[in-house]
């Protein structure tokens, strides 16, 4: 399900996903396929970790980044969740071929 909501996506991002919801900015959004193909990876690895582990694992591997880093982009680029919906957002046949945990294999 897609929500439209300015308030709940934090400021400089357009789309958040909290399953089962995607939550997008504004409705023009809603036809970006390569945003919503992005957040559909979020919610399979949020599907995968019984939601709250991802929250978990998220935001441990954010907070090590960040330490490593000292960056908030690059720490939240570097998170291997994150690294595999970037590297993957154009491929919008991904999902139908994305083996289970597969992020795992972006964990650095």
């Amino acid at each position: 399900m897609i929500i439209i909501s300015k308030y709940i996506v934090p400021k400089n991002y357009i789309g958040l996903t909290i399953y089962p919801f995607i939550f997008l900015k504004n409705k023009k959004l809603i036809n970006n396929q390569f945003l919503l193909n992005h957040e559909n990876i979020h919610l399979q690895q949020q599907k995968e970790l019984l939601w709250i582990f991802f929250f978990i694992w998220y935001g441990s591997e954010y907070l090590i980044l960040l330490i490593q880093y000292k960056n908030h982009n690059k720490a939240y680029k570097n998170i291997s969740f994150e690294k595999e919906a970037y590297k993957n957002e154009e491929n919008l046949n991904y999902l139908l071929n994305r083996k289970n945990f597969n992020f795992i294999n972006y964990f650095k």
